[in-house]
């Protein structure tokens, strides 16, 4: 036999760039791969209900079993003919916000019960390339909360997984997939891979399409794919962009300390004192640009939020307290046109400001924690809007300029036993490189 084997190791166990070498070396196939996550979903996710229980995962919204298999002897056809993609055969979940031909797309909620004709554009390039949909998974309401409570946290169930893409995090860090995608508007792909331990990338705004993807606030959304490490995410991202990454990567010898940075929990500063030991810091003077933008971004979002969802205004009473509670704000914020325009265009101001300021400083990228807390008991994130306060306390800004972020996991923390997390934000474009620094990082620190 050529290459790895799966000697000794559960197939549902390895991630995606292990099981891809193993399916390209016809050492495992696509049908095994598929079989072992499936089984690992039976075994550990628990009942895939609206609202979970105190005892579940509950990660998986609909497993779609004999789909999957099917997908995965299609892959096995390709790989033996040779020259797959690098992803074909590999499983995947994807948020329930992506739209797939065919099958249910609920958002998590009670209001939304489509069946979609196409695939969104994300999907459809994924599955062009072989890999092999398990099931949808579960997303903190129309992806607008921070929490995700009907998923239970792997590291400890009484806690949240985080959100909005709570279900993809917990599905990876139960090991039910070696692949995920979620969604970001203000957080949402990085929050829930901080607090379940995870990686992901948030894309350059643009380079993924949303395409066929439930919005939450067009101009803030981003797409883009989860896994258990950030060289896993990095093939996932090139199947999702339809792009080949570029084969030379340039190092990040200057890495700046966020200037945001305040009132972290302990095991959470300890995990960035981690990080930035094995980091090349530089100084730098802050940019000039007004960094507390969260009453602007919230008005912002709930704005744009509350245009699509005007289509079930006569059914507000499906949503769940909080949901009701931002479309609410939206309402009463009540953006002029002209104050809606004035605001896009500072957002535009201050992504040319960070732009000049990198390339003025020679700065390749900061450094911050992903979010400041470990992650809070489950359970009254759906209560009232606008509680998830210190979940996007950090990542939002990063939604408002549209830059690119890393997520990597920064160990585990010693007195809450959680795990915590560190980000590396470049200029747009910068994608790539960040993703080689992340991986490098990632395997520092363990």
């Amino acid at each position: 036999m050529n290459g790895p084997t799966t000697t000794g190791t559960d197939p549902a166990d390895l991630g995606v760039v292990d099981a891809a070498a193993l399916l390209s070396g016809r050492n495992l196939s696509a049908r095994e791969l598929t079989d072992a996550c499936l089984a690992r979903i039976r075994e550990r996710d628990g009942a895939h209900s609206f609202d979970g229980d105190a005892g579940s995962v509950n990660a998986w919204v609909r497993v779609y079993e004999e789909d999957a298999r099917t997908a995965a002897a299609r892959a096995d056809e390709r790989l033996a003919a040779g020259g797959a993609p690098a992803v074909c055969g590999i499983p995947i979940g994807l948020k329930d916000l992506y739209a797939v031909a065919g099958k249910p797309l609920t958002a998590s909620s009670r209001l939304l019960d489509e069946i979609p004709d196409r695939d969104c554009e994300a999907w459809a390039r994924l599955a062009a390339d072989g890999m092999v949909l398990l099931g949808h998974l579960h997303t903190h309401e129309f992806a607008a909360g921070g929490t995700t409570d009907q998923v239970g946290n792997p590291h400890d169930l009484s806690r949240s997984a985080g959100g909005s893409s709570g279900g993809s995090a917990a599905a990876l860090a139960s090991v039910t997939t070696p692949a995920a995608t979620g969604t970001d508007t203000a957080g949402s792909l990085r929050i829930p891979s901080a607090m379940c331990g995870t990686a992901t990338v948030k894309p350059t705004r643009g380079l993924v399409s949303i395409r066929g993807i439930v919005p939450l606030a067009p101009t803030f959304d981003h797409a883009g794919p989860m896994a258990r490490t950030v060289g896993d995410c990095e093939p996932l991202l090139a199947s999702m962009a339809g792009v080949t990454p570029p084969a030379e990567r340039r190092a990040l010898r200057r890495i700046a300390v966020s200037p945001r940075i305040s009132d972290l929990d302990p095991d959470v500063a300890d995990g960035f004192e981690r990080a930035l030991a094995a980091l090349p810091l530089a100084a730098a003077p802050p940019p000039e640009v007004d960094l507390d933008i969260g009453a602007a971004a919230g008005e912002l979002i709930c704005t744009e939020m509350l245009a699509w969802h005007r289509r079930f205004d006569d059914r507000r009473e499906l949503y769940r307290p909080s949901i009701r509670g931002f479309l609410e704000f939206g309402e009463s914020a009540a953006l002029t046109g002209e104050r809606y325009a004035a605001l896009q265009q500072q957002r535009v101001e201050d992504a040319a400001r960070w732009r000049d300021w990198f390339a003025e400083h020679r700065i390749d990228a900061i450094v911050e924690p992903t979010v400041p807390i470990v992650a809070r008991p489950r359970g009254t994130g759906y209560d009232v809007a606008f509680t998830d306060h210190a979940e996007i306390s950090l990542t939002q800004y990063w939604n408002w300029v549209g830059f690119p972020v890393v997520a990597l996991p920064s160990g585990t923390g010693r007195r809450s036993g959680l795990p915590t997390s560190v980000s590396l934000i470049g200029p747009p474009g910068a994608d790539w490189d960040l993703l080689a620094a992340g991986a490098a990082l990632q395997e520092a620190l363990g």
